[in-house]
């Protein structure tokens, strides 16, 4: 179920049964994220993973240390206008940190192995 542009709340009904399909799929979900844990991400992924990081890092700026938490619906409203300003900003400073995310990817992936 792509949840990239939701605009209505689920209704009660429908949340108990997204809740019973997600206690259902526990222990295929904990199987297939410690098999994933072990494996490097594709480069799409880190390209995700970078600009997901780029983008807080930006929003960080912009709270000036507030927490997002603490903040109203409206100034987390205003916060999200303000970064799809910032897209180009966050594209350049994701594809500068992109090798770090990679370094990272690579010691997750090391401590995995590691554990077992």
């Amino acid at each position: 179920m792509p949840e990239d542009n939701i605009d209505e709340a689920l209704s009660a009904k429908s949340r108990m049964k997204m809740k019973q399909a997600f206690k259902k799929s526990a222990a295929k979900r904990k199987i297939g994220m410690k098999k994933s844990a072990k494996k490097l991400k594709n480069p799409e992924k880190l390209k995700k993973t970078a600009m997901k990081k780029a983008r807080d890092m930006v929003a960080k700026k912009i709270m000036k240390g507030k927490d997002k938490s603490d903040m109203s619906f409206a100034q987390r409203q205003s916060l999200e206008k303000k970064l799809n300003k910032k897209k180009g900003a966050i594209a350049k400073l994701a594809k500068k940190i992109k090798g770090k995310v990679k370094m990272d990817d690579k010691e997750r992936v090391k401590k995995a192995r590691a554990k077992g």
